[in-house]
């Protein structure tokens, strides 16, 4: 086999050995509360906001509460810097993207699922609200 072959076929497996560890890298999983605090890697959580948890000072822009495991009942602290969600309230279920840090989860991005009146019924069983 010519030289140009095993230099193009060389070529071809590192860029796809760069591909595979950038995606794998960039992979944020869903993971229980147990398995956040113990990760040291970014993850992603998802709850239920505990009532009476949230605190919110506007001028540092930094939203504390503490979002609820729906099937273990297990608590999780989640610190987020930014705006807080305009519909963050009214929120069914909540993910916290982020790593846990400190005794508390420190969330990079939050996505906050509101109510819809598609899934009322659906949303009661798992969360304990109503839609």
């Amino acid at each position: 086999m010519k030289r140009a072959y095993w230099a193009g076929a060389i070529l071809i497996l590192g860029f796809l050995a760069l591909g595979l560890t950038t995606f794998t890298k960039t992979m944020t999983p869903y993971v229980s509360f147990t398995e956040a605090k113990a990760s040291r890697r970014t993850v992603q959580v998802m709850g239920a906001l505990e009532k009476g948890s949230t605190k919110y000072d506007q001028d540092k822009k930094v939203l504390n509460f503490t979002l609820v495991d729906p099937q273990t009942k297990e608590l999780i602290p989640v610190s987020y810097t930014d705006v807080k969600p305009a519909n963050f309230e009214d929120a069914v279920s909540i993910v916290a993207i982020g790593r846990y840090e400190n005794d508390k989860f420190t969330a990079e991005k939050l996505l906050v699922k509101c109510p819809s009146k598609y899934q009322g019924e659906e949303i009661e069983k798992q969360y304990g609200k109503k839609a």
